[in-house]
């Protein structure tokens, strides 16, 4: 039996976790806790790979790490400038402000 091991991603949702395998696109999955998740995409990952089998598609090697980048985050000055989230929650609020009700 060969074994690959796959990367996945886990990330906050606005309801929990979901998780995706960048070198198997499709393949995604969710859960309510992070270890729910890696569980399920396991699993995902699994079903995935037998889906290509029985199809007779190639299964991709696995090409994709990860890495963790320390950046030092400068604390905000007085006036800094927003930035584009809030610009774009701002944006909406103007927008809705102006909308004639009818």
């Amino acid at each position: 039996m060969n074994v690959q091991q796959f990367l996945i991603v886990v990330e906050k949702a606005n309801r929990g976790y979901s998780a995706y395998s960048p070198d198997l696109p499709g393949c995604i999955s969710t859960g309510k806790t992070r270890k729910e998740a890696e569980t399920n995409m396991h699993e995902a990952i699994g079903l995935h790979v037998a889906g290509m089998i029985k199809e007779g598609l190639p299964i991709p090697a696995p090409t994709a790490s990860a890495a963790l980048v320390l950046q030092e985050i400068p604390p905000r000055r007085k006036g800094y400038s927003q930035s584009a989230s809030e610009r774009q929650a701002s944006a909406r609020g103007r927008t809705a402000a102006r909308r004639p009700r009818t």
